[in-house]
């Protein structure tokens, strides 16, 4: 190999390193993924959970509050 392609060959490396490290990443969420999915499923949940409607509500009535006393 000449020395012009050492840096070409170097980045190619560099890319398929970068490349290795998000498939492995996206790998371990999906696993991960999977097995929060099993646990919720033992528990008859809803996994990722839904927020719910009381909180949601609440929170709307807090900032309508917020508003309306720094006007």
């Amino acid at each position: 190999m000449s020395n012009s392609e050492e840096p070409k060959r170097r980045n190619r490396l560099i890319e398929i390193e970068q490349e290795v490290h998000a498939e492995a990443r996206e790998w371990e969420r999906r696993r991960l993924e999977q097995r929060l999915q099993e646990e919720a499923n033992r528990d008859g949940k809803v996994f990722p959970p839904q927020p719910k409607e009381s909180a949601a509500s609440a929170r709307k009535s807090d900032v309508a509050a917020r508003r309306r006393r720094h006007r």
